[in-house]
């Protein structure tokens, strides 16, 4: 006779060399942490943008990065970041694995954005020579980046953009990783016993206690 736990799936608990769960409340701590410091920079240039102005015009464009409509919508962007990632944590911490999927989401978002990003620069490799002569002079080493040869630029830039892809690849695994491991959590307990190639359910507890109980024997009355 061989006894299954509930919680066997074919899936991977540790993430990071931690589990699942631990690995995800850190992640979703560490997003809030760098949304964070982005929002207080986005609030302190709302507050003095004229200490924050960004010299625009050296970037080829006429979009300005610090008006106040631009701050206040990535200072929204921001809050709605934090949220997210603090739902993420709350889920993995209190083990309720719906929390878990709007940041499960963003991920998802993001990696699609860098693969976009990837097959652009290896469909128009020119691009990259285009963007580095619109960066400032003042860019440190920008010289040096441009009179490289295009092919070794584009073989750095691209085994450099596959690393963090597959990083986040990662991520969204271990991600994935708890929300499935909180699912199978909650699962109701069912204890399946194998046994001369029959296989019995039991029920659970609450089903038990819902059946009837049956009328006692009859009392034993001796011959």
């Amino acid at each position: 006779m061989r006894t299954f736990a509930p919680l066997d799936r074919c899936y991977s608990s540790s993430c990071c060399c931690c589990h699942v769960r631990t690995g995800t409340i850190i992640l979703g701590v560490w997003y809030m942490l760098i949304n964070g410091a982005v929002l207080l920079i986005l609030l302190s240039a709302l507050g003095d943008p004229d200490h924050y102005k960004l010299a625009h015009a050296e970037f080829g464009t006429d979009f300005d990065f610090t008006d106040d409509a631009s701050i206040c919508i990535a200072t929204a962007i921001s809050l709605l970041m934090i949220t997210i990632c603090g739902m993420a944590t709350y889920g993995a911490y209190k083990q309720r694995s719906a929390w878990i999927v709007p940041f499960f989401c963003y991920q998802i978002f993001d990696f699609t954005l860098n693969a976009l990003v990837a097959i652009s620069v290896v469909i128009y490799p020119s691009s990259i020579q285009d963007y580095l002569r619109q960066l400032p002079d003042n860019i440190p080493y920008k010289e040096d980046i441009t009179s490289m040869n295009p092919t070794c630029l584009l073989f750095i830039i691209m085994f450099f953009i596959s690393a963090i892809l597959a990083f986040k690849a990662y991520l969204i695994g271990c991600v994935w990783n708890c929300y499935r491991y909180i699912n199978a959590r909650h699962t109701a307990d069912v204890l399946v016993y194998v046994a001369n190639d029959t296989t019995v359910l039991l029920p659970n507890y609450d089903e038990t206690v819902l059946i009837p109980e049956k009328d006692p024997p009859p009392p034993y009355i001796s011959a």
